[in-house]
């Protein structure tokens, strides 16, 4: 745990709704999208991350889900903009990995942001091409990184 922030898996309605404000705020308001974008048909069996700061205001958010029973795909990565460039980003991604290889995952795949591909490519992703143009102007990159014990795809 750091001393400013510290990441929990959320368990109650109101972390749970923190969560997605944020996820919305972060990843789909700058767009003019709608609530509920944030959220896909994976919440219910997925491992979120919620990153809370000294006064438990969410600051973080990731999210696993199981692709395969080898694959699992982190998604809805996002860090409040004052928090960026702290080490919030790397924890949140550790965690992520780390429940991945606890529940017995070996490959994590993911689609990056373009800009912040490189974010991934410090911490061990391998850049796997193009990926999607998400509102016809958020570039992707396709990403992955074999976790421990895994041999590469």
């Amino acid at each position: 745990m750091h001393p400013s922030w510290r990441i929990i898996e959320p368990e109650t309605a109101r972390q749970f709704a923190a969560m997605f404000e944020l996820r919305w705020q972060i990843l789909r308001a700058p767009w003019d999208q709608p609530r509920g974008s944030e959220r896909d048909e994976h919440e219910e069996h997925a491992v979120h991350a919620l990153c809370l700061d000294a006064r438990d205001r969410p600051i973080g958010t990731g999210r696993l889900h199981r692709l395969d029973d080898a694959t699992g795909q982190i998604r809805y990565m996002a860090i409040v903009p004052q928090w960026r460039r702290k080490g919030l980003g790397s924890a949140l991604l550790a965690w992520l990995e780390r429940r991945a290889v606890d529940t017995g995952m070996t490959h994590i795949r993911l689609d990056a942001r373009a800009e912040y591909a490189g974010f991934y490519l410090a911490r061990g992703y391998e850049d796997r091409g193009e990926g999607h143009m998400l509102y016809g102007e958020i570039r992707h990159r396709r990403m992955c990184k074999v976790l421990v014990g895994g041999e590469p795809p």
